[in-house]
């Protein structure tokens, strides 16, 4: 079996040109632009390419651009004090905590001064109590991006078996939730799980979420699964995945490459939900 692909980018861009076209009908029907605010705190390279990479898209989709980065060594009461600044400024329509954040950092406790309804990334616990009662409120953009690309290809989530490999509070926890709402049966695995591989070859549906590159092979899947790669690892040989691309495409219905298939989703997912956060849907 030749896997089809769930191709990222290309259902990236059109949700981002979406975004935009209704971002300019809101600004001309209130005379504001939807607003985000980034802060970024320290130098970490990775974090000011992905914050600079969010930042450009904002300002191509009409959403204003409210950029703060503070450095690595600055108090916590400081950083607080530009969350709560973006919190009353009614220009902001979502604020956006770049994780990580330096060593030594409490980011939950930081995370929290963001109001549920400024809440773009979905963090808060007040935004994950919405979650977990399905009442209307801001989503985690990459859980929100692997569920677009699963409907965008027509997969029904209905009565499938999904596994989720991985139960972080960024991807999988919430995952597992969004696709109970969307009546799956979920298996939440992770690295305390005895026979992953017996897991995760009985699901028609097998996301890996776990932050372990290759750790998912062609055992790990069953013929005709669907298989959606969250994770992304800077290798000699280029960007990698959680997923042994190339020998579990062998195996799989459809599969999401690494790069081009969650990770454009979660910029596109974080520009969809600071307009709704704008039009107080949040």
């Amino acid at each position: 079996m030749n896997a089809q692909i769930l191709d990222g980018k290309r259902l990236a861009a059109e949700v981002r040109a979406q975004t935009r076209e209704k971002a300019a009908a809101f600004t001309g029907r209130t005379g504001t632009a939807p607003g985000l605010a980034t802060v970024l705190v320290g130098d970490d390279p990775a974090s000011h390419v992905y914050v600079a990479s969010k930042r450009k898209m904002a300002a191509a989709a009409g959403i204003a651009d409210f950029h703060h980065h503070l450095p690595g060594p600055a108090p916590e009461r400081e950083i607080a004090a530009v969350l709560d600044d973006l919190a009353a400024d009614p220009r902001v329509s979502g604020i956006l905590l770049q994780l990580p954040l330096p060593a030594g950092k409490d980011s939950a406790s930081l995370i929290e001064r963001i109001p549920a309804g400024k809440d773009v990334d979905g963090l808060t616990t007040t935004s994950a109590g919405l979650l977990s009662r399905a009442a209307p409120g801001l989503r985690p953009c990459t859980p929100s991006g692997v569920i677009a690309l699963l409907d965008a290809a027509g997969i029904d989530l209905p009565g499938k078996h999904v596994a989720v490999v991985g139960r972080s509070q960024l991807v999988g926890a919430p995952l597992a939730q969004m696709l109970l709402h969307r009546n799956a049966t979920v298996t939440v695995a992770h690295s305390r799980t005895a026979d992953l591989a017996a897991v995760t070859r009985e699901a028609d549906i097998v996301v890996a979420a776990a932050g372990r590159e290759g750790l998912i092979t062609a055992k790990h899947v069953r013929e005709g699964a669907v298989v959606v790669d969250v994770g992304i690892h800077r290798t000699p040989d280029g960007l990698a995945g959680d997923v042994q691309f190339d020998e579990v495409a062998a195996r799989a219905s459809w599969i999401t490459p690494v790069p081009g298939g969650v990770g454009p989703m979660t910029i596109a997912m974080l520009l969809a939900n600071t307009l709704q956060a704008a039009a107080g849907l949040g």
